[in-house]
């Protein structure tokens, strides 16, 4: 695996995330009414998301895996194959729950959810990022 690759990823991932905390407006009532916050926290939360699907991808191209038939296996193989616990698998399939709704069903997010990812669950994707190096060592 090209651990240059991996890392370039990561550091993609934390600057999504730092946006996201940078804008994340203090209360779910400010982030429903704000337009520009919420374009920046969705598309910041999505590309942090896809980042996450494109490192366990490369790894599974590394292992000579199968190709995941949705995002949500790339995390559930990472966590067969070693690399992420089953609650950090689990919790990354949420967030590829979270990416379908913002892309496909824009109009309907709830900012409410999208409130709470930015300021309690931005933990789940620095829990994939230090399982993923823990193994790249």
């Amino acid at each position: 695996m090209d651990k240059a690759v991996v890392l370039q990823k990561l550091d993609s991932l934390r600057r999504c995330l730092q946006r996201v905390r940078d804008k994340t407006p203090s209360t779910a009532e400010v982030l429903a009414t704000d337009v520009d916050a919420q374009d920046i926290l969705v598309l910041n939360l999505e590309r942090a998301v896809q980042i996450c699907v494109d490192i366990g991808l490369h790894i599974i191209s590394y292992l000579d895996g199968p190709v995941p038939e949705s995002m949500a296996e790339t995390f559930l193989f990472l966590q067969k194959a070693g690399y992420l616990s089953e609650e950090v698998a689990g919790r990354m399939v949420k967030a590829v729950g979270f990416r379908n709704t913002a892309v496909h069903a824009y109009q309907s997010i709830d900012w409410n959810i999208v409130f709470r990812i930015g300021t309690l669950h931005l933990t789940d994707f620095q829990d994939f990022a230090r399982q993923i190096l823990a193994r790249l060592d």
